[in-house]
């Protein structure tokens, strides 16, 4: 085939022949309308170059993103610590770079701190990097090592994960290169000590990523691909150019991460070959898992790792196995998504689910006993539960506490709690768990107060902590989600005031537990903004007015107690001021 054969075809006359078929096969009554498209010049900087959109806006401090991180995993504290610190720096650095690259003075040495995290399955890795991903606010992927082979031909290339980051980032090249790709199961690409059957293939693997993790140019069109050369054709038509689409993976932040099930036993042997330290006096089992804080780049080589591959992951983190304590405490975070999942679920149907905490510990045993760490809780639940969930859509029980013994016996919990005469017992059950529940809130707003104040720009007073517990119990949002509310809702409230204050020529301010109480309400009975604008003007409208009109007062303050009874406050405001404008004419008479 010459290059003059392989050209793309002429718009126009592909055009051309679609409106010929149409016309054959409808008769004229359709016709094809192509848009005319003017391709546009690109932007240019003062020189006269191509001018760089600035796509990076990054102020996030390591303690920032840490205490971030600490309202959801639990546990992991060297690991939070590490991946907050290098991944804020990674950022951060790529942000003044970047000043450097627009006063044409590049920065030479970039050494990416790719991450390599290691640690057993189900202690949150995943979790993590997603959460940092979602904080962040840049694309983000995941992929998994043993689904990729050297080619592409078999499974899947790894330069498809920087195409899947554009796709994550919307089109947008730009945002994608300062993206987050993150590979799991990297240790399955480890050879072994041999060099045959799958070892040239995972070796392979290993030296296809190397180009990737430090900086190269990947083509966004692949080659026998046929959507991605209809993709090129459809933007050919519309802009009349052929353009190379290529993503630069110089800012793309790399983090892998894998089991490594035997690196614990390389690096003791090193250590105990050595030696050196306490080495030689660890005997157990358990005690050799330990010895993992002392991995060096020489014991990743002899798991079966490339030294130029290892030499592209400076930073280690290690995660810690989970306790069954860890795992209770991942069950009565008020972020962790198992539970909250769970509650989805009966929710779809009508049912409020409430846990106690016995009943959390026993799940919290039944998955340590799993040994798949946190991953073992979602079947737990699922398999305790699944039962009840099928059963109570049917009957007209709308609430279900679960408590130890609906965990331990959900066959016999269930007949109990359908029978007509334990209703009472269930209800007096499911409400002291609600309130075991906002009890539990409330510590536990108390606890992160310092992080919350700080990232929702609200004061945290005991009434606001009793009014997120109460908004957290009576619905299905995490903290993050139950904040986000309040906020909005208290933004709302505020710019209510604002509003009443203009129309009526006063200047009044809720107190801050009287805006909780209306909140309370709002999500309580779900009346809207424009109820309470009505309240507002009915109770304190004429009162108001008349004590500005009589006594020249304008600056009023609502309370809580004036929200419960106006009429006792509005007479108590008049009386008060009355009081006080007699108190100095009697002062001034001569006894």
């Amino acid at each position: 085939m010459t290059e003059k054969d392989e050209k793309l075809p002429d718009p126009k006359e592909v055009e051309k022949e679609i409106s010929e078929f149409l016309s054959e096969k409808f008769g004229g009554r359709v016709k094809l309308i192509a848009p005319m498209v003017i391709p546009q010049e690109a932007p240019v900087d003062d020189k006269g170059k191509p001018a760089r959109k600035k796509k990076i806006n990054f102020s996030l401090k390591p303690e920032e993103l840490e205490a971030y991180l600490d309202l959801y995993v639990i546990k992991q504290d060297e690991a939070k610590a590490i991946l907050a610190t290098k991944i804020c720096t990674h950022f951060n650095r790529v942000q003044y770079a970047e000043s450097f690259e627009e006063e044409n003075q590049p920065i030479l040495g970039n050494i990416k701190n790719n991450i390599l995290m290691i640690g057993p399955t189900g202690v949150g890795k995943t979790y993590m990097i997603k959460l940092i991903a979602q904080k962040t606010g840049v694309p983000f992927v995941k992929g998994d090592a043993t689904k990729f082979s050297e080619t592409g031909y078999v499974g899947g290339d790894v330069e498809d994960l920087v195409r899947d980051l554009v796709r994550e980032a919307d089109d947008d090249i730009e945002l994608a290169e300062y993206g987050i790709i993150y590979i799991d199961e990297i240790d399955k690409i480890a050879s072994s000590n041999h060099l045959i059957g799958p070892d040239v293939s995972r070796t392979g693997v290993q030296r296809a990523l190397l180009k990737p993790m430090e900086e190269t140019e990947v083509d966004l069109k692949v080659a026998h691909d046929p959507i991605s050369m209809l993709e090129e054709v459809e933007r050919y038509r519309k802009t009349g150019k052929r353009r190379k689409r290529v993503v630069n993976t110089r800012n793309i932040l790399f983090i892998m991460s894998g089991a490594f099930d035997e690196l614990a036993e390389i690096t003791k042997k090193r250590i105990v070959d050595q030696g050196i330290g306490f080495g030689a006096s660890v005997k157990s089992h358990s005690e050799s898992l330990d010895y993992l804080k002392y991995t060096r780049p020489e014991d990743l080589i002899r798991f079966g790792f490339e030294t130029e591959f290892i030499g592209r992951l400076p930073v280690i983190s290690l995660f810690e196995k989970l306790s069954e304590d860890d795992l209770f405490a991942i069950l009565k975070n008020p972020n962790n998504p198992v539970i909250l999942s769970k509650k989805l679920d009966f929710k779809a149907y009508g049912i409020d689910v409430k846990f106690d905490d016995r009943a959390l510990r026993a799940l919290a045993q039944l998955a340590y006993q799993e040994g798949t760490g946190a991953r073992a809780l979602v079947s737990v639940i699922e398999k305790v539960l699944v039962k009840l969930e099928k059963r109570l859509p049917s009957t007209d029980i709308k609430k279900l506490p679960v408590t130890e013994k609906v965990v331990k016996d959900p066959e016999g919990a269930l007949q109990e709690i359908v029978s007509k005469a334990n209703s009472a017992k269930w209800e007096r059950i499911y409400e002291k768990i609600v309130q075991d529940e906002k009890d539990s809130i409330k510590k536990y707003v108390q606890a992160y107060q310092a992080v919350l104040t700080d990232r929702y720009d609200m004061v945290l007073t005991p009434s606001r902590r009793s009014l997120i517990a109460d908004v957290y119990a009576m619905s299905t949002f995490d903290m993050n989600a139950v904040m986000e509310k309040i906020s909005r809702d208290y933004d709302q409230i505020k710019n209510i005031q604002d509003y009443f204050s203009e129309t009526h020529d006063l200047n009044v301010t809720l107190a801050e537990d009287a805006i909780d109480v209306v909140i309370g309400q709002m999500n309580a009975s779900r009346t809207g903004l424009r109820n309470f604008y009505k309240k507002l003007t009915s109770d304190f409208e004429d009162g108001f007015q008349l004590i500005r009109d009589r006594m020249g007062k304008d600056n009023f303050v609502v309370t809580k107690e004036a929200l419960e009874d106006p009429e006792a406050f509005l007479n108590h405001l008049v009386k008060e001021m009355y009081t006080n404008d007699r108190a100095p004419a009697d002062e001034s008479q001569d006894p």
